[in-house]
């Protein structure tokens, strides 16, 4: 039994390497916050939906795929976690209640796979009742090919034979084994038979001619005996005992799959909760393949940003399509930075096939999602902080493949304003012609201003020096507004007064 609630024709494998730039993804995103509240306080949770999200989809059927399936989930939330904490409860109670009947000998391997199974049975009998009551509600092609695999695979007829095997294997009236003899007339070729069923009345069996049967008795104290019948009992049910230990084995890896993959949708289900919570809005996005240039969107916010807000946060409208840089500039504490976050984290969300923090969003997949973030001094002084960053960039270029996304936030700016727009503009002109994506955040005004298809945004300031936090599409300006610090820090003051103190405006 396969649930293929992640993919169409296959199990989602959470031993699957993550990115290589894994840490440099959730240190410049915050992704530490999105996962959190995703778990809401279950740590395997944050695991799975860490793994989902890190490991993006670039087929946008695929993608489609997931939405579908998250869809029905939104829609029937009560029912994915009742089947979420059914495969949970399966698996803590195979590991707490069963571990200590594990043993060596066959006898106990049957006894405890007799166990298992009997619990599994009932938790499959829950599952196929689920489906039954449940299944005329989802639309998705996941769901509902997993309910009809339950249907079809969990019948009555099945239950019926597993019922009629386990009170079988349970040897109520003994073990019926036939053996042979061998060299030395030891015995071989060991194997437990069906006992023959009993059709005829206790009178017809009582008054039935036997043949003759030759029992032999063993005394009760009689221990090196017991241990002997036990052998040849071990020897009769090993073959089975092997067999019904794979097939509780096989259920468990089915319950193990069903909750990773329902475990990706009741994560996004507690994000969805928080953020509906708060009136934020959320959006199922138009993917695009990897070859087009689609980037437009529409209330797009920070959803890390948001999760650690009483309020909602600011949100921006974007197009961007056909273009293949976008330039962000403008006053500092403007939100550019923010902006850019908000990039990165509704393309990884995108990806997995989940909603994004937008009232709506549209961009092609990427084969790769990478950031090159200004990082803190070397406490150990091993490089400076330029040598570092050209450092970092050398180890995406190795990585980095066509039709992938980078997004730099105020890059290269380690030097001298000259030096780094140069680096930068050529860096930037050799990642657009290998069709490589680029959102970029700078104070560097000479590299802003020389490229070509290229979008401009600016962080928006007030007359008066305040900031609303969003982004309108405009030419870069010489100056970002440090004055406005100068005074926000310092009190009022005038022009020449920041000027005096060394806050001249760039």
């Amino acid at each position: 039994m396969k649930a293929f609630l992640m993919y169409r024709d296959r199990d989602f494998d959470l031993g699957r390497p993550l990115p290589w730039n894994e840490a440099a993804l959730v240190q410049d995103l915050e992704l530490t916050t999105l996962f959190d509240a995703m778990a809401a306080g279950d740590r395997y949770l944050a695991d799975v939906a860490g793994r989902a999200v890190l490991s993006g989809l670039a087929d946008p059927d695929a993608v489609r795929y997931r939405q579908d399936v998250l869809r029905d989930a939104l829609n029937n939330e009560p029912v994915v976690r009742r089947i979420y904490d059914l495969a949970t409860e399966s698996i803590e109670r195979e590991r707490k209640d069963y571990w200590g009947l594990f043993m060596r000998t066959p006898g106990a391997v049957l006894q405890r796979s007799v166990s298992v199974l009997q619990m599994f049975v009932g938790a499959l009998r829950k599952l196929r009742s689920i489906a039954d009551e449940h299944a005329s509600a989802f639309r998705s092609e996941g769901f509902t090919r997993f309910f009809a695999m339950l249907q079809q695979e969990l019948s009555d007829e099945y239950f019926a034979r597993i019922h009629d095997h386990l009170r079988r294997l349970k040897f109520h009236d003994g073990a019926l084994v036939s053996a042979g003899l061998g060299q030395g007339n030891k015995g071989i070729d060991y194997v437990l038979r069906k006992p023959h069923e009993e059709t005829q009345s206790w009178l017809q069996r009582l008054l039935a001619q036997r043949p003759p049967v030759y029992t032999v008795h063993i005394h009760p104290r009689d221990e090196a005996g017991a241990r002997a019948l036990a052998e040849l009992r071990d020897k009769g049910t090993n073959l089975v005992a092997n067999a019904l230990g794979q097939s509780t084995d096989h259920i468990l890896g089915f319950f193990t799959m069903l909750r990773v993959e329902l475990a990706f949708y009741v994560g996004c289900l507690n994000l969805h909760r928080r953020l509906a919570a708060k009136g934020e809005p959320t959006c199922f996005p138009v993917p695009e393949a990897p070859e087009r240039r689609r980037h437009s969107c529409r209330g797009l916010y920070d959803v890390c940003l948001s999760l650690n807000l009483d309020h909602r946060a600011v949100g921006n409208d974007v197009n961007a399509d056909d273009r293949d840089v976008v330039i962000i500039t403008g006053a500092n504490q403007g939100g550019k930075s923010t902006f850019l976050r908000s990039i990165g984290l509704a393309q990884l969300m995108m990806q997995c096939g989940m909603f994004v923090p937008a009232e709506s969003f549209c961009a092609n997949l990427c084969t790769g999602i990478y950031t090159h973030y200004k990082r803190e001094e070397d406490p150990a002084m091993q490089s400076g902080k330029f040598d570092e960053e050209l450092s970092r960039m050398s180890e995406i270029v190795d990585h980095i493949a066509p039709h992938s996304l980078v997004l730099f936030n105020e890059s290269f700016a380690a030097t001298n304003e000259r030096e780094g727009s140069e680096i930068a503009r050529q860096i930037t002109r050799a990642l657009v012609d290998r069709r490589i994506k680029v959102f970029f955040v700078t104070h560097l005004y000479d590299f802003a201003r020389r490229l070509a298809n290229a979008i401009f945004l600016r962080a928006e300031r007030q007359p008066d020096g305040r900031r609303t936090f969003r982004l309108i599409e405009g030419e870069p300006l010489q100056t970002t507004y440090g004055e406005d610090l100068y005074r926000r820090i310092f009190g009022p003051g005038t022009d020449a007064e920041a000027r005096a103190a060394g806050w001249a405006p760039r």
